[in-house]
């Protein structure tokens, strides 16, 4: 490894690292705009030069290797010249317009312009202007402030999968563009606006809507999908007014979807925020004591197994747990959280999660995606399988829909009896030191999802996908709460009905009170003439259904846990209090219980919490993916021959929350005109 010295300090750097890693290693900061870490090199700002000995002038230090024995300036005058100078030449047709900029206090060229420019410039030209880019209805464009940096594009190409950006014209000419000036397709187009130096590329629905120093910051995770990014809260008052990623390498790096990012606008439309009780026919405003009472007096008397429980895609551990106590104390078997129906076994947590973890994909040279489209399912995950792909000596292979999942890979067939003959990708995995087998919830949530979890299971096993040091089958859910309910135990008990049970005996009469825990993702009709309560956060499916209505927080209102698709216990934090007389999840659950005579054990979230590590150890270890043990060998059954579909119909509609975004509409139809662009072309 190579040793040089920083002013004065001696450093070693490993091999191919650069001057300005090893700048940084040393102490020095090191100005940049085209230089991230997380993307290739280009060199073209010239913002980081440093001064070397016997280097005839100043070096890019983004751009040269460190090598053994260089001795680097990054302080002397010909240094902080070079540094204004660049400045002099970026600031020549930036229009000054910080006063109204959305990204004034947060824009990288405004601090370092501060930081290493002068106060003058000797340019008295005109400045240019550059006409508008339209980017879709999430990125708004000020382009008369690009410094082309490039790394908007390179960000597009590398990270998204999707290159739809790139440069036109030359010198002064250059112009960052989209394809046609058609709207970014990506499920991550919008991190181009963290990566924005300046703010040529700033947030559309944020505009003109907040100062950065006016918004409270609260970390917090996200539950539009089962990764479980880590994300800041914004809010100014009790609103939310954005959502901006927070760095994990072990999870979401520092990117975020569209989703994750745009869906706060849904957090205040069509809220919940009193009880509701229905009375000949319509739903009224009612108090919690009148609404505790309608239920209390139908569960009065009720037979334990004619009342059941489903959990929802958003809920909480704290609210599962709270739940299946009291539907315990009930007598009740008749609880379930897989909502869409997913055959999977809760008794063996490695058969439900993602046991090779978001960041072991990096790791994996065999990849073989069942019955998932983890481009719309998890774009976290498919840009951590872009870039493994990029990183070379690694082959996908896909069982299930076709689709564009940004990276090239063999389509081995459409459904589980492909399983049974990969062709000579099955030499690929048993050739692999290190496969990766990626199950999706397409491939469980059907008939004969049992069989195909069995099949999936034999077949990571026969590969060698599963070691003493690996293990490479790996589940990758849809929904934020379903390992966390899985771990908990929220499954039918002994002689209990799952949720086709559940809305079986519905439809049949011989269920008579069903409880959803923000479950809208069922068929309503089903539930025939039971009595619904229905606990949740917005006006949507089972609220329009239930005969009482009990409003919950929203994820950014209350402090809550939840396990994300490789287990990792995380914590989400309270950014703004629930609007109204709405309540946190497990608190109503606790009130509710001490009316109906079944009181639950716990008063304070402290005492739920360790209730939780009690049932399940790992709950216990917070930001951890706890190694789930060995893979059992599950009884094999029929395969249907059906084709696998993805479980996400629609990116932007896939739950209450984002069913209520204004944004998330407007990107969902305009994800339908352009599938009829190209349908058309």
């Amino acid at each position: 490894m190579p040793k040089l010295i920083v002013d004065g300090i001696e450093v070693e750097v490993e091999n191919g690292a650069t001057l300005l890693q090893a700048c940084e290693e040393a102490g020095a900061e090191i100005p940049r705009f085209c230089y991230h870490e997380r993307l290739s090199i280009a060199g073209n700002c010239r913002m980081c030069l440093v001064e070397v000995e016997k280097s005839p002038k100043p070096v890019a230090s983004c751009a040269m290797p460190a090598a053994d024995g260089m001795v680097v300036h990054t302080k002397t005058e010909q240094v902080k010249r070079a540094r204004e100078g660049v400045m002099e030449f970026l600031l020549i047709n930036h229009p000054l317009d910080c006063p109204i900029c959305d990204q004034g206090g947060e824009c990288d060229l405004q601090d370092q312009s501060m930081a290493y420019g002068v106060d003058g410039s000797r340019f008295h030209e005109n400045k240019r202007a550059v006409e508008e880019k339209y980017m879709g209805p999430l990125v708004k464009t000020v382009m008369t402030r690009c410094i082309h940096c490039t790394r908007c594009i390179r960000f597009s190409q590398e990270v998204a999968g999707v290159p739809e950006l790139g440069a036109i014209g030359r010198g002064e000419d250059m112009e960052i563009t989209t394809y046609l000036e058609h709207a970014l397709t990506s499920e991550l187009s919008a991190n181009v606006v963290d990566l924005c130096p300046v703010g040529a590329l700033t947030f559309r629905p944020f505009a003109y809507t907040a100062r950065p120093w006016e918004l409270k910051k609260t970390e917090s995770i996200d539950v539009m999908d089962a990764v479980g990014s880590n994300i800041r809260v914004d809010a100014r008052g009790a609103e939310v007014m954005r959502i901006l990623p927070r760095l994990n390498d072990e999870v979401n790096e520092e990117w975020i979807s569209d989703k994750t990012r745009f869906v706060w606008d849904g957090l205040k439309t069509q809220r919940l925020d009193t009880p509701y009780v229905r009375e000949n026919g319509k739903l009224r405003p009612a108090s919690w004591d009148e609404a505790f009472a309608a239920i209390a007096a139908k569960l009065n008397g009720a037979k334990p197994e004619s009342v059941a429980a489903i959990a929802g895609d958003l809920a909480c551990a704290e609210s599962m747990k709270a739940l299946k106590d009291l539907f315990a104390a009930l007598g009740s078997p008749n609880i379930d959280c897989r909502q869409d129906g997913a055959k999977l076994d809760a008794s063996h947590r490695a058969s439900y999660i993602f046991n090779a973890t978001i960041a072991g994909i990096e790791d994996a040279d065999a990849i073989l995606l069942i019955g998932t489209n983890p481009r719309i399912e998890a774009p976290i995950v498919n840009a951590r399988i872009l870039k493994r792909t990029r990183m070379g000596g690694v082959k996908v292979g896909v069982v299930g829909p076709r689709a564009d999942l940004s990276y090239d890979y063999d389509y081995l067939g459409a459904g589980p009896q492909s399983l049974k003959d990969l062709g000579g990708f099955a030499d690929v995995l048993k050739n692999a030191q290190r496969p990766l087998i990626v199950v999706g919830q397409g491939a469980l949530a059907r008939a004969d999802g049992a069989a195909v979890l069995a099949e999936a299971i034999a077949l990571a096993k026969s590969v060698g996908a599963v070691s003493g040091e690996w293990n490479g089958f790996s589940v990758l859910h849809t929904a934020a709460a379903r390992v966390g309910g899985l771990d908990l135990g929220f499954v039918p008990g002994a002689g209990g009905r799952d949720v086709a049970g559940i809305l079986d005996g519905a439809s049949k009469g011989e269920i008579s009170f069903v409880y959803l825990l923000g479950a809208d993702e069922i068929d309503m009709a089903k539930l025939g003439s039971a009595f619904v309560v229905y606990q949740g956060t917005h006006g949507d499916a089972g609220a329009h259904r239930a005969d009482v209505i009990l409003p919950g927080a929203a994820y950014t209102e209350k402090p809550a846990t939840w396990v994300n698709t490789e287990g990792r216990v995380q914590l989400g934090r309270r950014a703004v209090f629930p609007p109204g007389q709405a309540r946190e999840d497990w608190a109503i659950l606790r009130a509710l219980s001490a009316v109906i005579g079944k009181t639950l054990p716990y008063d304070n979230l402290e005492a739920l919490r360790a209730a939780m590590a009690a049932a399940a150890p790992h709950f216990a270890e917070v930001d951890v993916a706890v190694p789930a043990g060995a893979l059992p060998d599950l009884p094999k059954g029929e395969l249907d021959a059906a084709p696998f579909e993805s479980a996400v119909k629609d990116f932007y509609m896939s739950n209450p929350v984002a069913r209520a975004s204004a944004v998330m509409a407007e990107c969902a139809a305009g994800r339908v005109a352009a599938s009829r662009i190209q349908a058309a072309e």
